[in-house]
């Protein structure tokens, strides 16, 4: 008769299965819903500079989310001033900067591998290199060894990992999962089946606790390589974490709840989920906002391609000025319009209000500004949206996503 392993009795959750039948109709669609707008955001046309600004902003906010939820408490600004080399912390809190350039070089170097062509294989010692990257030059207590399997027990939050002599085996049982092709994109489900590996290989990981520390910085950085190899887009692909990190009481309470039930993933599933797809649907309206905002440039040019002059050229730059973000949502009153900004003050410190008017009404005639009865004016910016629907029709609320 085959010996039983330790695991089996203290945490039989650990099954290494999933029921697909069992899903409800509501995670299937946001499974649907994510595969979508994943596509779309992988074949979107950003100018590069957007595109890199994108990658940085969200890269930055997975690189706070994976350190923050185990109490780092670096803002996404210190984070962006790390990654630019411009963080300077006292030393009693280097440790938050070394923490954070663990995982931004995690992520970077895992980035570049997918670019270069290399193809990710989860193995046991990937995953044991990971923790290390996690813990690098960071101090840990005597039995913690950086990338080493544990040989004593741990627990977190109340909490116990599983027993130290099954780790390792458990390990290789989740990479042998995760390997089988059924958790392997295809051209009928797309990226589905990855997405629903990424936050399985997650949740499993923090239900072994294989590591002395780190486990959860080691569990995102997994999640993450299993859903950029896969193909999802890389600001995508920070989405979980971010979500963990900002529903960080509702993401222990899941976890605590999976294992309690006896090994029912599917709650988490669904948690994750619909963070997943919430912050999908941001990055869409953000995406589609910077095209928004390219395609207006380009049209208030072209309003004014084959005139030339200084008074074109300072309507031009007008209309420009008042197209910024924190300006264009509000008619403004002609006295507020010179004080935007330096560059709108210096264009018409020189001039009247006549000049000013003369101008704004010039811009009205040609579309490119509003004037209400008051007076004010604002810039059309709207018009770029014209065959758009509108907003509130194509982002589904949460509640109905819950449904089912």
């Amino acid at each position: 008769m085959k010996e039983r392993r330790k695991y089996e009795t203290s945490h039989p959750w650990l099954t290494f299965s999933l029921n697909t039948e069992r899903l409800p109709a509501a995670v299937w669609i946001l499974l649907g819903e994510a595969r979508s707008k994943c596509e779309h955001l992988a074949g979107v046309p950003l100018q590069p500079k957007t595109a890199e600004n994108l990658n940085q902003v969200f890269l930055a906010k997975g690189a706070r989310a994976t350190t923050a939820i185990e109490g780092n408490t670096l803002s996404e600004e210190q984070v962006r001033q790390q990654m630019d080399g411009t963080l300077h912390l006292p030393p009693s809190k280097q440790y938050l900067g070394q923490e954070v350039q663990n995982i931004i070089e995690a992520f970077n170097g895992l980035w570049a591998e997918i670019l270069g062509g290399q193809p990710f294989v989860l193995t046991v010692d990937r995953i044991c290199s990971f923790n290390a990257q996690v813990l690098k030059k960071l101090e840990t207590t005597p039995e913690v060894q950086p990338g080493a399997i544990r040989s004593h027990s741990v627990g977190v939050m109340g909490y116990r990992g599983a027993p130290a002599e099954d780790c390792r085996y458990l390990l290789q049982r989740l990479v042998d999962w995760l390997n089988d092709p059924s958790f392997q994109p295809d051209a009928e489900h797309g990226v589905i089946k990855p997405i629903m590996a990424a936050i399985l290989a997650h949740l499993y990981l923090a239900w072994i606790h294989p590591f002395g520390d780190g486990n959860g910085r080691t569990a995102r950085l997994i999640e993450f390589a299993i859903l950029v190899s896969a193909g999802v887009p890389m600001p995508a692909a920070h989405l979980l974490s971010n979500h963990y990190n900002e529903t960080r009481s509702e993401y222990y309470r899941q976890l605590d709840m999976a294992s309690r039930s006896g090994g029912d993933v599917i709650p988490f599933i669904r948690y994750a989920m619909q963070g997943f797809v919430d912050g999908l649907r941001d990055q869409i309206n953000l995406v589609r906002d910077q095209q928004i905002d390219v395609a207006w440039i380009n049209f208030v040019h072209g309003a004014f391609h084959g005139a030339h002059g200084l008074t074109t050229d300072r309507r031009r730059d007008l209309v420009l000025q008042m197209s910024a973000p924190a300006h264009r949502a509000n008619f403004l009153a002609i006295d507020q319009i010179p004080l935007l900004n330096p560059h709108l003050a210096k264009l018409y410190a020189s001039k009247t209000s006549k000049t000013l008017r003369r101008d704004l009404n010039e811009l009205v005639r040609m579309g490119l500004v509003r004037a209400n009865s008051d007076g004010r004016f604002k810039v059309a910016i709207e018009i770029m949206s014209a065959f758009l629907p509108a907003r509130s029709t194509t982002v589904m609320p949460p509640t109905t996503a819950r449904q089912g």
